[in-house]
C-alpha cells in the first residue's frame, strides 16, 4: 500500500468515525501520522506513474484519485462508499437533506463527470441531475456519444443539496471531497470533465476563475481533466453553448485519441 493509499483510508476512517459518533472521535486525535509507502507496492507504482501537474498560479498540486483498497481484498467499494455519505454528519449540509447523493452510473466508466452538488430535484431523489440542468447535460454528453447509463458515471463536489443550490462552503466542500477522491480510485476513468468553476477549482486546487480555467486540459493524477460550463449556465445564457460545444469537441477528441471504443456502448442503446 502507498502512503496515498494509507493517507486516504486514514481520512475516511476518521471522516466515519467522527460522523458516526457526532464528534471528533479520540481514536483519530491528535496530529495525522506519518505515511509511507509498502516497498513492493511504492516501486511497482513508481515506475509507471506518470508525473502529477501543478496549475500554474494559484493552484496546488492535483490530488492524488486514489483510495485505500482494492475491492477484491476486502476493501472499498462503491456501495460501501455510498453507505458512508448517506450516514455522514461531517458538515453542516446533512442537517437540511432529504437525501444524500453519492452518485450514478457505469461501475466501469470511461468518463467521469464531476458537478457542484445536488439541486431540490437531485436531494428529492437521491440522484446526480435528474433536473433541468439534468435533462441538458445528458443532452451534452450524448452530443459526444456519453450516457450515464453505458460509458459515464456522475458525481458531485459535495454529496448533500447547499441551502437555496448555494455555492458549497470551503469546509464543505474538504469535508466531502475524500468520498469524491475514493469513487475516482474505484471508477478508474479515463478522463474527468469537470461541469463548472466549483468541480474545477476543488478537483485542481485553484482559486483561478473559470474563465481562465475552461476549455484546457489538466492531468490529475494521470486522468487527463477538462473544465467546462456547468448546464446550469447554459440554462441562464444560451451565449454560454456555443464555447461549451466547443469544449466538448475537444473532449471528444482527447477521449477519442485515449480510448477509441468509448463509445461502442453508446452505440448498441441507440
Amino acid at each position: 500500500m502507498t502512503a496515498a493509499d494509507k493517507k486516504i483510508l486514514f481520512t475516511l476512517l476518521k471522516t466515519t468515525s467522527d460522523s458516526l459518533a457526532g464528534y471528533a472521535s479520540p481514536e483519530f486525535s491528535g496530529p495525522e501520522p506519518e505515511f509511507s509507502d509498502d516497498s513492493a507496492v511504492s516501486e511497482e507504482i513508481s515506475a509507471g506513474a506518470p508525473p502529477v501537474q501543478q496549475f500554474s498560479g494559484t493552484a496546488a498540486t492535483v490530488p492524488a484519485a486514489q483510495t485505500p483498497a482494492e475491492n477484491e481484498s476486502g476493501g472499498l467499494t462503491l456501495a460501501s462508499i455510498a453507505q458512508k455519505i448517506v450516514s455522514c454528519t461531517r458538515c453542516g449540509l446533512c442537517r437540511r437533506r432529504t437525501n444524500a447523493v453519492p452518485g450514478m452510473g457505469t461501475e466501469h466508466p470511461f468518463v467521469l463527470v464531476v458537478g457542484e452538488g445536488p439541486g431540490a430535484e437531485e436531494d428529492m431523489q437521491g440522484l446526480p441531475f435528474v433536473g433541468p440542468a439534468g435533462k441538458l447535460l445528458d443532452k451534452m454528453l450524448a452530443s459526444i456519444s456519453l450516457d450515464r447509463r453505458t460509458n459515464c458515471y456522475i458525481a458531485n463536489i459535495v454529496k448533500c443539496r447547499p441551502p437555496n443550490n448555494r455555492t458549497p462552503l470551503p469546509e464543505e466542500a474538504e469535508a466531502c471531497i475524500p468520498f469524491l477522491e475514493a469513487q475516482i480510485h474505484i471508477l478508474k476513468p479515463k478522463m474527468i470533465l469537470a461541469a463548472g468553476r466549483t468541480a474545477g477549482q476543488n478537483l485542481l486546487k485553484t482559486d483561478a476563475p473559470l474563465s481562465t480555467l475552461r476549455g484546457r486540459f489538466y492531468d490529475y493524477s494521470g486522468i487527463p481533466l477538462l473544465v467546462t460550463y456547468h448546464p446550469s449556465a447554459l440554462l441562464r445564457d444560451e451565449s454560454l453553448k456555443k464555447p461549451a460545444w466547443e469544449d466538448l469537441k475537444a473532449f471528444r477528441a482527447k477521449l477519442s485519441e485515449t480510448a477509441p471504443d468509448y463509445a461502442a456502448g453508446f452505440a448498441k442503446r441507440s
